[in-house]
């Protein structure tokens, strides 16, 4: 089987390890053992020809498994799709890493800044929030809407001078040169009504840790200071004179929120920012929630990512795998599925393939049940209905596995 497909990875996992488990899966299943068995043959004939020599497990290593790669890495933080490629399918991914639309959920807490952008960074800046309202607040969807510059945070796998910007971050390290900002879209944006309620289970990040504190002054780049831009099309119909906005600086933490803080400890509950956000390749979505916060006088860190659709994958579409459509069914359910998906796309939707397929093996399976009982009546010449144990069950499963 060759093609692409799409899962919805769970939060706290990098996309390459999860990616892993479903290789894991492929790997042990009778579906993909042929095509294994295919490629470690002609591998090893390949190889033998070569060198005169046998070839060994680690030389076989490569083609004793699905190939499989992905289109586009989501941070371990985040859930949510991620396009996969099997086989030949694996060449097709590279239309996914760049060009394609990407629709995100977030949801973020207003009055604290961090290096990252979100609940695993450094505390930067604590800011008031008794200011935000509902309607301030959605005015950001206006501002940010269409094409803008945005600076990449720190916390990210973008290169400079060969290394990776979160390597000279975790070092402590000071970067070569300032981050460039990069134009990008941001082809709709929604705050949704969640905005600013305290009912939700988001702690705030722990106080800043002495420890760390040198690491994060040493930094020469940090989100608190990244240049604030609005869109180019809300700054030519508001005539302003350019992209970079003229804000105040963010408000202080009050006395009174001080206290409020102190006393409530865990209990206390910072205003949240819920927000759905279509937008173009390159977009950090942790850096549109810190602007969001320097827009609004505040700050704002990140604390929970869904990618709902990428490109014409999407959880609303109900074409994307979960995982435990490959655990808990059976091979012959999803591998069926797989089949359609892997040859028709995105059209499919697979939460009604896997209904049908789960419905035509449980048939197929009590046909089978009933075919060995009329064969044993026949050899017995019985009339009676023996129950099918648990073993003979098995037996059954393994012969119509062998039929298909």
């Amino acid at each position: 089987m060759n093609g692409i497909f799409a899962i919805e990875k769970p939060s706290g996992i990098s996309s390459n390890q999860f990616m892993m488990q479903v290789q894991k899966i492929f790997n042990n299943s009778a579906v993909f053992s042929k095509e294994i068995e295919r490629a470690t043959a002609e591998r090893r004939k390949q190889f033998e020809q070569q060198t005169g020599k046998k070839a060994s497990k680690r030389k076989l290593r490569k083609v004793s498994k699905v190939k499989m790669g992905h289109g586009g890495t989501l941070d371990p933080l985040a859930s949510g799709v991620l396009v996969l490629g099997v086989g030949t399918g694996t060449k097709q991914l590279s239309q996914y890493l760049s060009g394609t639309v990407k629709v995100y959920e977030t949801e973020a807490l207003f009055g604290i800044s961090t290096t990252s952008g979100d609940s695993e960074g450094e505390i930067l800046s604590r800011n008031s929030v008794k200011h935000l309202k509902l309607e301030d607040v959605k005015t950001v969807e206006e501002k940010f809407r269409g094409s803008l510059k945005q600076t990449p945070p720190i916390y990210s796998a973008l290169k400079m001078n060969g290394k990776s910007l979160h390597e000279y971050a975790r070092e402590g390290k000071p970067l070569p040169r300032a981050i460039e900002p990069r134009q990008v879209t941001i082809y709709d944006l929604e705050i949704l009504p969640k905005t600013l309620s305290k009912d939700h289970d988001y702690k705030l990040i722990e106080t800043e840790d002495e420890s760390n504190s040198q690491i994060v002054k040493d930094l020469n780049a940090n989100m608190l200071f990244d240049t604030l831009y609005y869109s180019k099309e809300y700054v030519e119909k508001m005539n302003l004179p350019s992209e970079v906005a003229a804000i105040e600086p963010p408000i202080p933490l009050t006395d009174e929120e001080k206290q409020e803080i102190g006393e409530l400890k865990d209990k206390y509950r910072a205003p949240l920012l819920h927000a759905k956000a279509s937008v173009s390749s390159g977009t950090y979505i942790r850096s549109l929630v810190s602007d969001i916060g320097k827009a609004m006088r505040t700050s704002c860190y990140m604390t929970k990512l869904i990618r709902i659709q990428q490109q014409e994958w999407s959880l609303e579409k109900n074409n994307v795998f979960k995982l435990e459509d490959f655990t808990d069914k059976d091979e012959q359910v999803w591998a069926k599925v797989l089949e359609i998906v892997l040859e028709k796309g995105s059209s499919v939707n697979i939460v009604e393939e896997l209904k049908n397929a789960e419905s035509l093996y449980q048939q197929q399976i009590k046909d089978l049940k009933v075919k060995e009982t009329e064969d044993l009546a026949g050899a017995t010449g019985s009339t009676a209905q023996p129950v099918v144990e648990e073993t003979e069950h098995n037996d059954l499963k393994r012969k119509h596995e062998e039929s298909l």
